[in-house]
């Protein structure tokens, strides 16, 4: 039994984007996919389960890189400091050069109601590992529902605003302006 061709996966990474890019998400097929990357249809399934997993097939890779992170911060660091640090050092290396690609990614999803949801079930997920890895760490389960949601929310506006038309800074740089907002609109006395 012969083995898929080296590099399909970012060929049909790759041919997959483009496809959506020019035609959209609906109406590009696998077959189209494959086609595009010179494979089969057949190694298409043996790399990607679907087409949408070709947009967040690296969604664990992440929630496992912030929960490193986590586990990796001081024993007594304050769950808002811990997280606010495990996002800046996995998204640090996570989307190192990827704005570009990113952008696209965040303009398919955008497009379309049901990669929407899907995203949105992924923050969920991430959420969910996040106050795990809390609790884990002996954190009560209301606190650390609480930072996780925080946190989540810090990495949505950062990231929306980082894939936004224009924006040129670092996606590191817009997670501690989100969290530092966060600590202004949180801070005793501040409502």
């Amino acid at each position: 039994m012969g083995r898929w061709p080296t590099g399909s996966r970012d060929r049909l990474r790759e041919a997959a984007m483009s496809l959506f890019a020019e035609r959209g998400y609906e109406g590009t097929s696998v077959a189209d996919i494959a086609e595009r990357a010179g494979v089969t249809e057949r190694t298409f399934y043996r790399q990607f389960g679907d087409k949408r997993e070709v947009l967040f097939d690296s969604e664990h890779t992440l929630e496992h890189a912030i929960v490193e992170q986590l586990a990796a911060c001081p024993p007594g660091m304050a769950p808002l400091d811990a997280v606010g640090r495990a996002l800046d050092e996995a998204v640090g290396s996570f989307f190192v050069d990827r704005l570009p690609s990113s952008r696209l990614r965040q303009t398919i999803i955008d497009a379309n109601p049901d990669l929407q949801e899907r995203e949105a079930l992924k923050m969920v997920s991430l959420t969910d590992a996040v106050t795990k890895a809390f609790v884990s760490q002996g954190l009560d389960e209301t606190s650390a529902s609480l930072t996780a949601e925080m946190g989540i929310a810090v990495f949505k506006i950062a990231f929306a605003n980082w894939v936004g038309p224009g924006n040129t800074e670092p996606l590191a740089a817009l997670l501690r302006v989100a969290m530092e907002r966060l600590r202004g609109v949180a801070a005793p006395g501040s409502g």
